[in-house]
C-alpha cells in the first residue's frame, strides 16, 4: 500500500509540475551523423563500454553533409602543403608553430585510426586512406623566396624532415606532370614535396565507425530524426526534444551528456541549449565548389595534392589546390575551391538558418567582425560573379593545358565559420574549429571548419579531457595510451618517438613509412 501511495505521489508531482517523463534515458546523446560524432562515440565505446549511447541524424544516412567524400578536399591536413599554416612574420621569418600543432594533431588521428584497424573497428585501410604526396607550387620571385624560407624553417622540426625542395622545372615536371606541361616559364618557380602525404575518405571512416558502434548493445542509431530543442532537467542532465521526420512523431530523450556535432547546425542547437558559454558566438556560412575531372588519362598522370598561395587579401579558405582524390573506389582530380554563399548552415538546411541565428548576444560581435572583414566580402562577391570560363582560367594557372570539356563543377559542403566576441575588437571571424563546453561538462558543441575532420580524434580527445577531466586523469589514462601510444608526449624534435609513432600507424594503415633523419638544416 505504501509503495502504491509513493508511486501516486511521484506521478502527481510530475503532472503538477507540467513535465512529462522522457521516452528514453541514455548516458550519451550524439547529435549529427558526421565524423566528429562517430569519433567521439568510438572513443567512449572503448573507454566506457557499459554506457548507453544514441546517435541522432536528420538525414536518412550518416556522413551525407561535410563528412561526405566529395563534400571536402579529403586532405589529411598535416601542414605539409598548406601555406596558411606557416605565415611570414613582419621580420621576414616564418612562423611554423601552427604547422607543428596541426601535424602533431594529425599524427594522433593516424594512431587512432591504426588502433581501430588493429581492433577490427575499421577495415580495409585503402578504402579510407591512401598515400598521395603533398606538394606546394609557387611562381614569382617573392613567392619562391617565401617557399624557400618556409622549407628551411620546417627542417628545424623533426616532423617535416624528408620534405623535398626544388626550383628545377624538370624535377617539378617529374613530381607533377600536369602542372608543368605547356607552362611558359618566364619567372622563377619552386615546389616542395612530402611523400608521406595522404588522401582521406572521411565519409568511409564515418560509416565504418558507426557500423562498429551498432554492434554494441547499448548503442542506437536514429536516422531521419531532428533535434528541435534542448532543456536542462532538474538533476542537471538534458531533456532533448526530437522530431521524427519520417512519421511526424516527437519524443524526448534524457541524456547525462550531450555532444552537438551537427556541422553548421551546431551553432543553432548550441544557442537553444541556453548555456551562458554560448553567448557571443555567431556564424558566417560559406560554401564551396570544385572543378572535377574523372578523365582516366589525366587521373593516371596526376598523383599529388598541389597547393598554391592565395591571392593577396584573400582568406585562408581560398588557397587553390589541384588534388588527387579517391572516394568509394572512384578516382578523380579536383581543383578549387571556389566560394559560394547561402544563408543555409547545411547543404540541406534552411535559408532562414543565418537570420534566425542572430540574437541580442551575438549581433554586436557579428557586426564588428563584418566591418573588419571587408576583404572577405569583396572576395565572396568576386567568387559569386565568376563565369565558367574564368574558373577554367584559374585552373590553367595550375594545369596550363586544361581542356574545359574535361571538367564539371561540383558543389561541395557548406561550412560555418566562427564569429566570437573579442574584448579588444568587439568581434572576430575565426577560422578553424572550437569546442564550446558547458561549465559542468554536461554539454559540448563543435563549431567551425577546417582542419576539422583530419583532426577529429585529437579534438574529441581534448573534449574528453574537458568534460570528463577526472576520468581522463584517472581510470581512462592507460586505455587512452593504448589507443594513442604517443599520448601526453610531443613528437616535435623527438626523432625516436616520431619514427616509432609513424612506423606504428603506417604499418596498420598500409601507408608509406619514411623514417626521420637526425640532420637539421642550419
Amino acid at each position: 500500500m505504501k509503495k502504491l501511495l509513493v508511486l501516486l505521489l511521484v506521478t502527481c508531482l510530475w503532472s503538477c509540475s507540467g513535465k512529462e517523463e522522457p521516452d528514453r534515458s541514455v548516458d550519451v546523446l550524439l547529435i549529427g551523423g558526421g565524423v566528429m560524432s562517430a569519433t567521439l562515440g568510438t572513443w567512449l565505446a572503448e573507454l566506457e563500454p557499459e554506457w548507453s549511447m544514441e546517435l541522432v541524424e536528420r538525414l536518412d544516412a550518416v556522413a551525407l553533409e561535410s563528412s561526405y567524400g566529395w563534400n571536402n578536399a579529403g586532405t589529411g591536413h598535416s601542414a605539409f602543403c598548406e601555406l596558411n599554416y606557416t605565415p611570414e612574420k613582419a621580420d621576414g621569418s616564418i612562423d611554423i608553430s601552427k604547422a607543428i600543432e596541426i601535424n602533431e594533431s594529425f599524427e594522433i588521428s593516424r594512431q587512432f585510426w591504426a588502433h581501430q584497424v588493429q581492433q577490427g573497428v575499421l577495415n580495409n585501410p585503402s578504402s579510407f586512406i591512401t598515400n598521395v604526396p603533398h606538394m606546394t607550387f609557387v611562381w614569382g620571385a617573392e613567392n619562391v623566396e617565401y617557399l624557400k624560407k618556409r622549407h628551411a624553417a620546417l627542417q628545424h622540426s623533426s616532423l617535416f624532415r624528408g620534405m623535398l625542395y626544388s626550383e628545377d622545372g624538370e624535377q617539378i615536371r617529374e613530381w607533377a606532370p600536369l602542372v608543368m606541361e605547356g607552362r611558359q616559364v618566364t619567372e622563377p618557380i619552386a615546389a616542395t614535396r612530402m611523400e608521406i602525404g595522404t588522401d582521406v575518405n572521411f565519409g568511409e571512416i564515418t560509416r565504418q565507425l558507426v557500423q562498429s558502434l551498432q554492434r554494441h548493445a547499448g548503442f542506437t542509431l536514429s536516422l531521419q530524426q531532428e533535434v528541435r530543442n534542448l532543456s536542462r532537467a532538474d538533476d542537471g542532465s538534458w531533456d532533448v526534444e526530437i522530431h521524427n521526420l519520417a512519421n511526424g512523431n516527437t519524443r524526448t530523450i534524457n541524456a547525462r551528456f550531450v555532444f552537438i556535432g551537427a556541422g553548421g547546425a551546431a551553432l543553432t542547437l548550441l544557442q537553444r541549449s541556453g548555456i551562458p558559454e554560448a553567448d557571443g558566438y555567431g556564424g558566417f556560412p560559406v560554401g564551396g565548389q570544385f572543378l572535377m575531372t574523372k578523365n582516366p588519362e589525366l587521373v593516371a598522370r596526376h598523383k599529388a595534392k598541389v597547393y598554391g598561395k592565395a591571392d593577396s587579401g584573400s582568406p585562408p579558405m581560398s588557397v587553390p589546390h589541384l588534388d588527387t582524390r579517391r572516394v568509394d573506389g572512384e578516382e578523380a582530380i579536383l581543383f578549387g575551391p571556389f566560394a559560394t554563399f547561402s544563408t543555409r548552415f547545411l547543404m540541406q538546411g534552411s535559408l532562414m538558418d543565418l537570420p534566425l541565428s542572430i540574437t541580442t548576444n551575438n549581433i554586436g560581435p557579428m557586426t564588428r567582425a563584418g566591418l573588419d572583414n571587408f576583404d572577405l566580402t569583396k572576395y565572396l562577391v568576386g567568387q559569386l560573379l565568376l563565369s565558367d570560363e574564368e574558373r577554367i582560367e584559374s585552373l590553367r594557372h595550375y594545369f596550363p593545358q586544361a581542356n574545359a570539356n574535361d571538367w564539371t563543377l561540383l558543389t561541395a559542403g557548406q561550412r560555418v565559420q566562427i564569429i566570437k566576441r573579442d574584448k579588444d575588437k568587439g568581434g572576430v571571424l575565426q577560422f578553424g574549429t572550437e569546442v564550446v563546453t558547458a561549465k559542468d561538462g554536461s554539454l559540448a558543441a563543435l563549431l567551425g571548419a577546417s582542419p576539422g575532420a583530419s583532426t577529429a580524434a585529437p579534438i574529441m580527445l581534448k573534449l574528453l579531457e574537458t568534460t570528463f577531466k577526472d576520468k581522463v586523469a584517472g581510470e581512462w589514462q592507460e586505455r587512452i595510451k593504448t589507443i594513442v601510444p604517443s599520448y601526453g608526449q610531443k613528437l616535435n624534435d623527438n626523432i625516436e618517438l616520431t619514427n616509432r609513432t609513424r612506423e606504428y600507424s603506417t604499418g596498420h594503415l598500409q601507408l608509406l613509412h619514411q623514417p626521420v633523419g637526425a640532420e637539421v638544416i642550419p
